[in-house]
């Protein structure tokens, strides 16, 4: 008798072993149809929400079976999920609004200047050049600078009619598709709204994009806390975040208020890692040299310090700010200093997002409380 192996009790292995349920008269698994919610594991115990688009669905008792079978076909025969899957109507479930982007990543900073948006594009291009699909909304919204970088700035986003409903058509460069609010407003104008228009704009960059099936949707966050924030983590189920600081003093205690403010209760995002921006300056002339202008290693014995880890340093070099300037970011160009850092900045990226949803559950979403 072949003997069952046994796998970890994750929510990731779980998911994998619901792919190989099918729903009957479709070639769709019920993971790819977003059947699939609510997983939880409490030990050997596993619970989860199987939404059918009929509360009657005569499939109902068949699918359940199915899903408990694949369960313990691919974890074992211990796995307490007998009775413990909820078959719910529709109608009963709040739909989930990006349904094919894998994960959501905050980048966020503790303060401003300390080059968040540099870090977030170079980051999203370098995500692509690995394979993966790869979006960029730019959700600071007072300062955006998202369409100036990637060297669109001229471009307008065009509609697109999805399902029955308008839809905003991201623009694509790098193999990374893109929104920014700075699309609709002239570059010259100051932007003046109170914080529930800035938090409406960010809701139908998310909600009205056609985003369509990525595997990384990067939130470039504006510097500090703010309704931003909240909005984001009210609207969706942020993945994880990431904080960037430079190694200087009065930006890492800021690093602290922004990764407590991810970690606090009724939040709950977990903080993937930090990046070290502006590590070190080397000169174009001089390509082996560094001097610490910030400090040195501030970020790296920070996170030490906070049980978390360093995603990557990236140094200042002048070809940095001429690539953001002119649309050509650096780490298009796999062999420079800058491309090879971020490389393996999305090496560990990927590798940490892996990690956290393996042994995590998945993020929910702030519940507005209204008293």
């Amino acid at each position: 008798m072949t003997e069952i192996p046994r796998r970890l009790i994750v929510p990731k292995n779980i998911t994998d072993a619901l792919r190989s349920v099918n729903f009957p008269g479709s070639n769709q698994d019920v993971v790819s149809l977003d059947m699939a919610q609510e997983i939880r594991v409490a030990g050997k115990k596993v619970t989860f929400s199987l939404v059918f688009q009929r509360s009657d669905d005569p499939n109902m008792a068949a699918v359940i079976a199915a899903c408990e079978e694949a369960i313990q076909t691919h974890l074992g025969p211990d796995v307490e999920i007998k009775g413990n899957i909820t078959a719910k109507a529709i109608h009963q479930m709040e739909r989930p609004i990006l349904p094919g982007v894998k994960n959501l990543i905050a980048v966020a900073s503790g303060k401003g200047g300390v080059g968040k948006s540099t870090v977030s594009v170079n980051l999203a291009i370098a995500l692509a050049k690995t394979g993966a699909k790869v979006g960029l909304i730019d959700a600071d919204i007072f300062g955006p600078s998202i369409p100036k970088m990637f060297g669109v700035e001229n471009i307008k986003p065009s509609g697109i009619r999805v399902d029955g409903k308008e839809r905003i058509q991201p623009i694509s460069k790098f193999g990374v598709s893109f929104l920014s609010v700075g699309f609709f407003v002239a570059a010259e104008d100051a932007i003046i709204w109170r914080g529930p228009m800035a938090s409406k704009a960010l809701n139908q960059l998310i909600t009205d994009g056609n985003w369509g099936t990525l595997d990384y949707l990067l939130f470039d966050l504006p510097p500090g806390t703010s309704d931003i924030h909240l909005t984001l983590v009210q609207t969706v189920p942020v993945t994880g975040a990431i904080i960037v600081t430079t190694p200087q003093d009065v930006a890492l205690a800021d690093v602290i208020r922004g990764v407590n403010m991810f970690k606090s209760k009724g939040v709950d995002v977990p903080v993937l890692g930090l990046i070290e921006n502006m590590a070190w300056f080397t000169p174009e002339e001089l390509p082996d040299n560094k001097y610490y202008i910030f400090g040195q290693d501030g970020g790296l014995k920070l996170a030490e310090e906070l049980g978390l880890p360093l995603l990557g340093q990236v140094p200042i070099v002048q070809a940095i700010r001429e690539g953001g300037d002119s649309g050509k970011p650096l780490a298009f160009d796999e062999q420079s200093p800058v491309g090879k850092a971020f490389a393996q900045i999305a090496a560990n990226v990927i590798r940490e997002v892996e990690n956290r949803n393996a042994n995590l559950d998945p993020t929910k979403k702030v519940k507005v409380s209204k008293k």
